[in-house]
């Protein structure tokens, strides 16, 4: 399919990877080696766990292991939203963890209150910022969701402040959108820049890090657990499995999580009048309402990242490296931006990409342990691991520490998802949710099938 003008001569790439300059990459691994604790993964989760893993053992050997270059996988894909919420947002926390609510909620916001505190100490230079998020309504049924979910933010202490008419306008000028809802705690990050500051602060402090090395089996030991790799065997006391949107090595961990691919697109930079003629001259992020949305945000030199709406499962949970670019997403993205923002139809997108989101049916992270308490694992964030990873890593900890916390107490934690049956059930289930969320997106009616799988407490998140 050919793409459109305004999409000729954008760059098949995460506009992130051109932020940060190119390394050398670390040696893979060449010959057996030792470890008081081995992390497999490269990536927000990964990077995170060995950090914090040196703040606690600061005379550990810590080994960390990719597949690839650290980074480059669904990490240094994403939009770089900065979520203070560790449960995929409160509406939610309240329909699958009710009981925890506040405790979830409260969680959510000293971790990304304890995240900007780790990028001031740590001197991390990410892009970090906390400018907001607006919340975005078209249809009837869109703003009475807004306005249901101000209600709770108001019964919960979540400062929010709902927009319309000319306070909506000084947030967005958009013909499509008729309501607002403004959080002020929220963040962003540059996901690319993000990776590489975890990686040269992990190095710094002594851990091990080998690219390009593929751990291809995982076995219990005698003294703790054994990694496999083409170059060498790791014998580690202890270890993390961060692997999250590849098929994870532990083969009973597979029906919980399913590769569901997304994709972005990103103008040039704006001036000051194109920004000025939308209405939005803040930092804050966006986002739209449906059950098929969008996420925006400006990037540091004022470009629009535009992403979201698809959300693509191929049969058999293929992962193929070509699925990663889809031209007509890429169209049906930028027709979208045209239509919400008629003003800068005209301006060009300078990057295309995609990547993959790491799935689980209930839309957030779980975590556990396997080998005797040897080994832990964190996967399914679902598109909200920029933050939620930081506390997933911690988690992991706690639990390889054999000590008890309000994050190993959780239910959202310790619980694993509803698994996801085989094909070619699994491929027929996605469809028919994704039938009935776009069809609820014209309507407004909720589809039988939909409303089975909010019984079962199994969710699909485009």
């Amino acid at each position: 399919m050919d793409l459109l003008p305004t999409l000729k001569n954008a760059a098949l790439r995460p506009y992130w990877f051109d932020t940060v300059p190119d390394v050398p990459a670390r040696p893979a691994l060449a010959s057996d080696t030792r470890a008081d604790l081995a992390i497999i993964g490269g990536g927000f989760t990964g990077l995170w766990t060995a950090l914090k893993a040196r703040e606690r053992h600061p005379q550990a050997r810590i080994v960390l292991v990719e597949a690839g270059r650290t980074g480059n996988a669904a990490s240094g894909r994403n939009g770089g939203f900065c979520a203070p919420s560790i449960s995929h947002g409160l509406g939610n926390a309240l329909r699958r963890w009710p009981r925890e609510v506040e405790t979830l909620i409260r969680l959510g916001r000293a971790n990304l209150d304890a995240y900007a505190d780790d990028v001031t100490r740590y001197g991390l230079d990410i892009e970090f910022e906390r400018p907001g998020k607006l919340m975005l309504a078209e249809t009837p049924w869109q703003i009475e969701g807004l306005e249901a979910l101000a209600a709770n933010h108001r019964r919960f202490g979540i400062e929010s402040h709902p927009l319309t008419g000319a306070a909506l306008a000084e947030k967005l000028d958009s013909p499509v959108y008729g309501a607002g809802l403004f959080e002020p705690n929220y963040a962003q990050v540059n996901p690319a820049k993000t990776v590489a500051e975890l990686r040269r602060v992990a190095l710094s402090l002594g851990i091990e890090l080998y690219e390009d090395t593929l751990v291809t089996a995982l076995s219990e030991s005698a003294t703790g657990i054994e990694l496999v790799t083409p170059g060498g065997v790791i014998q580690a006391g202890r270890a993390v499995l961060a692997t999250n949107a590849a098929p994870p090595l532990l083969r009973r961990l597979r029906p919980s999580v399913i590769p569901i691919f997304d994709y972005a697109i990103m103008t040039r930079p704006l001036t000051e009048d194109e920004l000025a003629a939308i209405g939005w001259t803040g930092r804050h992020s966006l986002a739209d309402s449906g059950n098929q949305f969008h996420y925006i945000r400006k990037s540091a030199d004022n470009r629009i990242l535009w992403g979201g709406y698809d959300a693509i499962y191929h049969f058999g949970s293929r992962r193929d490296a070509a699925l990663l670019d889809r031209a007509e997403t890429y169209n049906k993205l930028a027709t979208h931006f045209a239509r919400a923002l008629p003003q800068l139809a005209h301006v060009p997108f300078t990057h295309a990409w995609g990547g993959i989101i790491d799935t689980s049916a209930r839309t957030t992270f779980f975590a556990g342990l396997a080998a005797g308490g040897k080994l832990a694992y964190a996967m399914g964030f679902t598109g909200q691991g920029v933050s939620a990873s930081r506390f997933a890593a911690l988690t992991m900890l706690d639990l390889l520490d054999g000590v008890e916390t309000e994050r190993t107490r959780l239910a959202m934690s310790r619980t694993r998802p509803f698994p996801f049956p085989p094909e070619p059930l699994r491929w027929l289930g996605v469809r028919l949710a994704q039938i009935g969320l776009a069809q609820e997106d014209k309507d407004g009616r909720r589809s039988r099938f939909n409303r089975l799988l909010d019984a079962m407490g199994v969710g699909f998140d485009s």
